[in-house]
């Protein structure tokens, strides 16, 4: 039976808190570390507690929670029985699956900086969640006090006003939503509810009849779940500048009125020029939502609608391109050639934006790194995370139309092979070529994130 308080707090629901700060740890003391997990579920004060799903009273001013890896969980003293029995793409870690992911060239593993060019050495990532950074540093101290860790380094996010990132979509709209948690009459979604089993060890999931491997001992392994943290540097300028040059190729194209009439700026912004509008046109097909988070699924002309941004599904008169990156990342009901796999990737996301907002008129600061600090969270790494990355984001094996190509936001695109198809009105396509990557990354580690009966079993280990 599905037990709220055991459940760490960041995997269920979203804390709406506008700071994260991650601090990538390593063990220094084991003896001291498997304390500290004891105490950080204790209720006591002198470390920060870990959040749990439980309900609030009211709304915490920070909240905690804790990822560990495999070398964590060695270093905290696990048997290597125990260990045995988490899989594989676990055990190896993130590095290790960098062709699945699509970590390649810039990306590759070998290229990301410290902390993350020294793998082994990271043993956990505490989140803090808080208001301000007076906050976020106040439960640092706390946690770090003694010597059970050395920190070995954070990344830092701030939300932006109304959950906008930095390629200037509204993000965070869309998350599963769980019969045995959410109300379904406050979540209008045309997405079925997810079973618990998605993103929660010991539970039914889309796969009828088959429960991913509960880790042993069950104290261990029960209600938690895997993260795949990723530190993901966006190329703001660059993606800009993409959507003015396709915008002027555009412009000459003999069927450009089928996806801007003449006259119709109007519909995608006001004081819109005609470049401008189809600028946002291919920003839109891109992502498969307007900027301010409408989907072209609802409203493939303008930006405007009063439907909820989720009641949508794909049917063949959608107007949403196939190989859109929400389409890609979840076909939610449409057809796709691996049928059967429609609601089983589903992941909950939680991301933050880093560095300062892009800001085309100030050169100065318009190359700095910005990117997303992101979890992906799910019962098993490698039939959701890893095979989104491997089959949808990159490939797209999901439908033939799309094969052969990369998610045109996220993908490992290539300028000399890889390409975009508009979608026309008429069903007829605008290839467009030469896609750079916009997304490059940085630094992560898979994580799994133990429920409170579980870090109070790290605790009570002895070497």
């Amino acid at each position: 039976m599905f037990n709220a308080s055991d459940v760490q707090g960041n995997i269920l629901r979203g804390y709406r808190k506008p700071r994260v700060r991650h601090l990538i740890l390593e063990v220094a003391d084991a003896s001291e570390a498997r304390a500290w997990c004891g105490a950080i579920v204790s209720g006591g004060g002198d470390r920060p507690q870990v959040t749990t799903q439980a309900p609030w009273e009211s709304k915490p001013v920070s909240c905690f929670n804790i990822g560990i890896t495999f070398q964590g969980l060695r270093t905290l003293g696990v048997s290597a029985e125990s260990l045995a029995t988490f899989p594989t793409e676990f055990v190896e870690g993130m590095p290790a699956r960098a062709i699945k992911l699509g970590d390649v060239g810039e990306s590759a593993p070998n290229r990301w900086p410290a902390p993350f060019d020294k793998p082994q050495a990271i043993h956990l990532i505490a989140s803090i969640y808080a208001d301000d950074a007076a906050e976020l540093d106040r439960v640092q101290n706390q946690a770090l006090r003694g010597g059970a860790f050395k920190l070995l380094g954070k990344r830092e996010g701030c939300n932006f006003d109304g959950d906008y990132v930095h390629f200037g979509y509204r993000d965070n709209i869309s998350q599963p939503r769980f019969a045995e948690v959410h109300d379904p009459d406050n979540y209008p979604d045309a997405q079925p509810m997810a079973p618990l089993g998605t993103v929660l060890l010991g539970y039914p999931n889309n796969f009828e009849g088959l429960f991913w491997r509960v880790p042993a001992p069950k104290a261990l392994g029960l209600n938690g779940t895997f993260n795949a943290f990723r530190v993901l540097e966006q190329d703001v300028a660059g993606f800009e500048d993409y959507l003015t040059v396709s915008a002027k190729y555009l412009l000459s194209h003999p069927q450009v009125d089928e996806l801007l009439p003449p006259g119709d700026e109007a519909k995608i912004g006001a004081g819109l020029s005609r470049e401008g509008a189809l600028r946002e046109i291919v920003a839109a097909q891109m992502c498969g939502r307007w900027r301010n988070g409408v989907p072209l699924a609802l409203s493939p002309d303008t930006p405007e609608h009063p439907e909820p941004p989720n009641k949508f599904d794909y049917d063949a008169a959608s107007r949403c391109p196939f190989g859109a990156h929400i389409r890609r990342t979840n076909p939610r009901g449409g057809q796709i050639v691996q049928r059967v796999a429609n609601h089983s990737r589903r992941l909950v996301r939680r991301g933050m934006p880093y560095g300062p907002a892009y800001d085309p008129a100030n050169p100065d600061t318009a190359r700095q790194e910005r990117g997303l600090l992101g979890n992906f969270i799910g019962a098993s790494l490698g039939a959701q995370f890893e095979a989104m990355c491997c089959d949808w984001v990159n490939v797209g094996l999901q439908d033939p139309r799309v094969t052969g190509s990369n998610d045109p936001l996220i993908g490992a695109n290539e300028p000399e092979t890889s390409w975009f198809d508009l979608l026309l009105k008429s069903g007829a396509t605008i290839r467009l070529c030469g896609l750079p990557r916009f997304v490059q990354t940085r630094g992560g580690a898979y994580t799994f994130l133990p429920s409170i009966s579980a870090i109070r079993y790290l605790g009570s280990l002895r070497k």
